[in-house]
This record gives C-alpha cells, structure tokens and sequence, in this order.
C-alpha cells in the first residue's frame, strides 16, 4: 500500500514498527458545538483508512482524544477558549457541555457509518499524564517557566517545521486578526504546555500542579494521550491539514524531545470541505451539521458517498446541488443492486480480478474514487449476480456506504396504489423547489400533500409517497 505521508511529501508504501499491527491515533473533536460536515469529512476518510487496513488483514488500535479543555482559537497561545465560550454561550458548565456534545458527536458518527475508535480519551482524564511529561520536558531543558506557565523551548530542536511543504505565511505564529503576542516567549514558535496564568481567570476546570493551579495547552494532550495507549512509536498519526501547523508540528517537537527518538513513521492530513465562499468554518457562520442535511432530506449516507467520489488531499467544493448529483448517483446504483437476484455459480478468476482492481485502487493512496468504480465495474462484470452480491458486501465492508441494506429495503417496497393526479403534480412541484434550493416552498408544498392523504418521505433511494 502506498500512502501519501505528509513527513516526507511523497507517497510512500505503508510499513509498521511492528508487522502486522498498525497503531493508530486521531485527532478528536473539541466538543463545544456540533461537529459541522467540514469536520467529519476528515472522520469519514479516516474511517475508511482504519477499516481498509483492517481489511487487508492489520490489526488495528486506534485512539483518540476528546478535547473537553484547554483548545484557544488561536495559533498563538491567545484568544478564546472553546469550551469556555460554549458553557457561556449555553449556561451550562463545561464538563455539562463537554458530554452533549461528545455524546452528538457520536450519533453523528453512527448515522455516517464510522466506527468508534477502540480507544476514546477526554483529555480531562489524563491530567497527570500531561503533568510527568511537561516535568521531564523541562527536567531535559526542553521547557521552561516564564510568566507562570510552563512554555515548550523550540529552539532546542535542529528542526521544528517538519512539514515545511506549506506556505511561511501560514507557518507564521499570530497570524490571524485579533491574535495578541505573548511576551513571555522566548521564540515566537514557542507554545504553552501548561497554564497558571493567562487571560481566562474564571476558567471552569483547573488542577494543582508543581507549576502551581492551571491547565494544560492544547498540544500536550494529544501527545500524551497517544504515548499512553499506543506506546512510544506510534505508526499513523490522521487529522484535518488545519492541524498540521501548529498542532502536529507541536505534538512531534514535544513527543520526540520526551522520548528521545522520532515518534510517529506516517502523517495522513485531509483537505478541507469549502463552500463557494471558501473553507467551511463555525466561526464564519457556514455551520452545516448532519442534522441539518436530514432536515432537508438527505440520507447522511449520500454525504459520505459524495466525499468518498473525491480524493481525500484534494479540497472538495460542497453546494447542494453537488450534493443533488451524489443523492441521484448513489440511488442509481442502490437500484442496480437491487435487480440483482444472489443466483449463479461464481468464476474465482474473475471474482479475483474485480477485487485485485478495488486493492488496487486503496493501495495507491486510498483513491476512493477509483474505489467506487470498482463497484461499477462489479456490475457491468459477466460476473454472476451471487459473486456480484458477495464483492459488493465485501468492498462495502470498507467503504460502509449501507448499499446491500438499502438495496434490501428498495426490494421490499410494495408497489403505491395509483396516485391521484394533483398529489404527482404537487410532488413534481415540490422536486422543482428543492432543486432550486427554495425549502420554504418544499415544506408548503409537503403539507398540501399531507391534506390530500400523502405522506412525503426522502429515502436513501429518492423521494417516495405512502399513503396515509
């Protein structure tokens, strides 16, 4: 398998430190809102990562973090405090907030087919964790006390901008507007590793420490948290391209200064979910979560079909009627699926060939793309429909797009009783609506066909009428 690692900048073939078994780390949400379909893009494609490497026969342990404390907006160690700004913004405590939306998180997750990581830690559970690794850190000389906290002294390092294929401007510390200098820095690259003092006094959750009644940054906790449950070499570190700089650069200068020897082999970074109006973000008021797309009619499973139709390292424009489009290719293909009747004796040759192409396909770089042809060309194969049935189920293993279920279901459908002609019409008006984007005239138009007996009802497979 070759897998693009953002260490080296080139596609590498995928090795382990120990063979056969992968150990796995993510980066998780920082639970203060909804986790909005920018976000669970990169969830989705590292799901699918983790379950091809189980596929392929590695025995996977997969972490990861739940940031419940200590992540500022900020590149630098200033702005504000996530969780802080949810508990306020809801009147609620932190730790209130923190198992909401941990617990939202999830069901978003389950209803987008992506596996629970084996391993799940907030980072308040790891306190002194972060504790024994700040004090050899600075029992090492690789931080230091300024200004009462704890800061990480970067320029101990013969090399800090690891993954130094991004632009300076957007390695440049305070870059953002509104990001203040902390002059308790000895470089400006320097990050906090713990806290005792800074803009927050009413911050929620502090801990006693031999640095005095803090919390930790942001960046420790990922280290920690990984070194705990994964061991001191881990071998796949995923995350969002967003975290590369400064939170991935950070967790290596730390990790490797405390152990003492490099840390993690592969780096898999995916590109962002943009709008029209460029990369989707909470703070911009483009905050579409999965259960706004349910609210409009879409299956979440069309959402991961229309990320799985793109290569994960390439920026995927989101627009509903890009969304359209996959919602209409995936029912297609449920529809194919359906036809098919699990009869006929399977040619091993070419069963072994259509799966050799979707290896093919994963192993140069995940192409999921490429994946989903594989798919296709299943169907269109002289294949027998059994063997048909059996690579799909096989290739869906990995993919998880819910096709065999939903093609099940499309085959169970009883036929409509025949519809009344002004119900056909109000529903094609109402297709039309939602086409051009106007819901509030979808919605009008739902509930004139629920007078007339008919209820709306968006599937996996399109818009259906039952009967009420």
């Amino acid at each position: 398998m070759k897998l693009y690692n953002s260490l080296t900048r080139r596609k590498d073939e995928f090795t382990t430190h120990t063979p056969g078994r992968v150990e796995m780390y993510t980066c998780g949400p920082t639970v203060y809102h909804y986790a909005h379909i920018g976000n669970l893009r990169s969830y989705i494609m590292e799901d699918v990562l983790e379950k091809y490497l189980r596929w392929s026969g590695y025995d996977v342990n997969r972490v990861m973090n739940i940031t419940d404390v200590g992540h500022l907006t900020s590149d630098g160690d200033t702005g504000d405090d996530k969780m802080l700004k949810g508990a306020k913004r809801e009147h609620k405590t932190v730790m209130e907030i923190a198992k909401f939306y941990t617990d939202a998180f999830f069901a978003d997750c389950e209803k987008l087919n992506i596996r629970k990581p084996d391993t799940v830690v907030p980072a308040t559970g790891c306190i002194g964790e972060f504790i024994k690794v700040i004090s050899s850190l600075i029992e090492k000389g690789f931080a230091y006390e300024a200004g009462g906290n704890i800061y990480f002294d970067t320029s101990k390092l013969e090399k800090y901008y690891i993954f130094n294929d991004f632009a300076e401007e957007d390695l440049a510390v305070g870059v953002r507007e509104g990001v203040e200098a902390d002059g308790n820095k000895r470089n400006k690259t320097d990050f906090v590793l713990w806290f005792t003092k800074s803009k927050f006094e009413d911050q929620e959750l502090k801990w006693e420490s031999p640095w005095g009644l803090g919390y930790p940054g942001w960046h420790i906790e990922c280290s920690c948290i990984s070194m705990k449950n994964n061991g001191e070499y881990l071998d796949l570190h995923c995350g969002g391209i967003d975290n590369a700089f400064p939170h991935h650069t950070n967790e290596v200068a730390q990790s490797e200064a405390y152990l003492g020897h490099p840390w993690c082999g592969f780096w898999f970074h995916v590109h962002h979910l943009n709008t029209d109006s460029g990369k989707m973000s909470k703070s911009k008021g483009e905050f579409l979560t999965v259960s706004l797309l349910e609210q409009r009619g879409y299956d979440p499973l069309v959402y991961r079909f229309f990320c799985l139709q793109s290569h994960y390292r390439k920026s995927l424009v989101f627009s509903y009627n890009n969304l359209d489009n996959a919602a209409a290719a995936y029912s297609k293909l449920v529809a194919k699926i359906a036809q098919l009747d699990n009869t006929g004796e399977i040619d091993q040759d070419e069963y072994r060939r259509l799966r050799d192409g979707f290896m093919a396909a994963m192993d140069n770089d995940l192409n999921t793309s490429l994946a989903i042809t594989a798919l296709y060309d299943v169907l269109k194969s002289g294949l027998s429909d059994a063997g048909k049935l059996e690579l799909i189920a096989d290739f869906d293993s990995v993919l998880s797009l819910g096709l065999i279920e939903a093609a099940k279901r499309l085959k169970s459908d009883k036929p409509a009783d025949e519809v009344p002609a002004e119900v056909s019409e109000l529903l094609e008006m109402r297709r039309a609506a939602r086409k051009e984007k106007n819901f509030a005239l979808a919605d009008e138009l739902r509930d004139k066909i629920s007078a007339l007996g008919y209820a709306v009802e968006e599937t996996r497979e399109g818009t259906k009428l039952r009967k009420l």
